[in-house]
């Protein structure tokens, strides 16, 4: 692999993918600047330093066959960001570790839409916005047929 600083803002964020996709939660991290951070939107959680690892941690347990579909790339580089619009796909084995609680695997199928916002510096990621779609996941997990015990 090159070094960082040699790849372009876009070959920095589809290695940010990549190893997501394999796992490779070292890799992962050593993406981010020092003071760098991954924030799950739709969690609330914001995660820095090795704990950006959590992320690709909690996703590859809860979904081992986890896939992003990458659809499309908007690339400002005079301003350093990336925006990704992708899909979220897999099939919940595991349990799901959010803030709120544990969801138990469903074996149900998520196929989701992600908008992801990335800015970087000097050849690393500065900030990971992750606005994943919370409420479809839900909903294709099956969560969200169980609304109504939730609702007094």
């Amino acid at each position: 692999m090159k070094t960082a600083t040699s790849l372009t803002n876009e070959q920095v964020v589809r290695e940010i993918y990549r190893t997501a996709e394999v796992k490779d939660i070292k890799g992962f991290v050593a993406l981010f600047t020092d003071d760098g951070y991954f924030w799950d939107v739709s969690a609330g959680v914001k995660y820095y330093g090795n704990d950006i690892g959590k992320t690709v941690e909690i996703y590859a347990v809860a979904f081992p066959d986890m896939h992003r579909e990458l659809l499309k790339f908007i690339v400002k580089d005079d301003e350093n960001i990336v925006i990704v619009e992708l899909l979220l796909q897999g099939t919940q084995k595991g349990p799901l570790v959010l803030p709120v609680g544990t969801i138990p695997p469903t074996n149900k199928v998520m196929d989701a839409p992600c908008c992801d916002l990335f800015f970087l510096e000097n050849g690393k990621v500065k900030a990971f916005h992750c606005y994943n779609q919370g409420t479809i996941i839900f909903g294709q997990l099956g969560v969200l047929a169980n609304l109504s015990a939730a609702l007094k």
